[in-house]
């Protein structure tokens, strides 16, 4: 794998522990496991719990997981192979599409850091699904509906990464990785959350009023990242890197 994809992959996965700790996920976080398992509140905050309680919000997130990570990573397929399809046509056209995802994550961390709200990037669109459907089916349909519905705050974190994909060489499996590197992103933390969930609520009432600092953090690496895809600067920075962090041979 070339260095710059390594980089890439990193960024794409940071980019999904942003989208958890976003004000649009994070505080659902107990709502969408108490949905998806079939669980009380009281049960899931027990201390320890029983193991049946265990793996049942394991298995619940785990399908819950794979639901939006089957939107994410076909958008990131169809990301990449819209960027080979141009290539194949025009020369200049990995150029042209870089530049002008770096102009769109730009704008969108400028929306995200609140320098200046977009209008299109305003206002609820989360899929209700007032009844969830029984079982693991359920779950996962729950999970494509999370994806589908991504609020204002996900968006432009998970639009910057489609637009990564679009500008990379690498095509169709370079979408689908970048968008499986998200979605672990995403993922990993909720699991977690599941299993730990007492411990979360205790995290949360202490996390909760840094959360609009996260997002204007975000939002400045968001412009950061559109001005370095702008740049052609990955590539750049991936090999500074590996000098100074070489990888072991043999």
């Amino acid at each position: 794998m070339a260095i710059g994809t390594d980089v890439t992959l990193w960024i794409a996965f940071v980019a999904g522990l942003l989208s958890f700790f976003s004000p649009c996920v994070m505080p659902l976080i107990p709502s969408y496991l108490t949905y998806i398992s079939g669980l009380s509140f009281a049960q899931l905050n027990q201390p320890g719990g029983s193991s049946a309680i265990r793996w049942t919000v394991v298995f619940h997130s785990l399908v819950f997981i794979s639901g939006f990570s089957a939107i994410f990573i076909t958008l990131g397929g169809l990301a990449g192979f819209a960027s080979s399809s141009f290539q194949a046509y025009l020369l200049d056209g990995l150029g042209i599409i870089q530049k002008i995802g770096g102009v769109l994550i730009f704008l969108f961390g400028i929306h995200l850091s609140g320098l200046f709200h977009f209008g299109l990037l305003l206002g609820e669109k989360r899929i209700q699904l007032r009844n969830k459907p029984a079982g693991f089916i359920g779950t996962f349909l729950v999970g494509i509906a999370f994806a589908a519905g991504w609020t204002p705050c996900i968006g432009p974190i998970l639009g910057a990464i489609l637009a990564i994909a679009a500008g990379s060489t690498g095509g169709i499996s370079q979408g689908i990785l970048l968008l499986t590197s998200y979605s672990a992103g995403l993922g990993v933390p909720f699991l977690i959350s599941g299993l730990l969930f007492h411990s979360f609520l205790s995290f949360f009432d202490r996390f909760k009023k840094y959360i609009r600092i996260v997002e204007i953090l975000t939002g400045v690496l968001l412009m950061v990242a559109g001005v370095l895809l702008f740049f052609d600067m990955f590539s750049r920075i991936a090999t500074f890197l590996y000098q100074i962090f070489p990888p072991a041979l043999g």
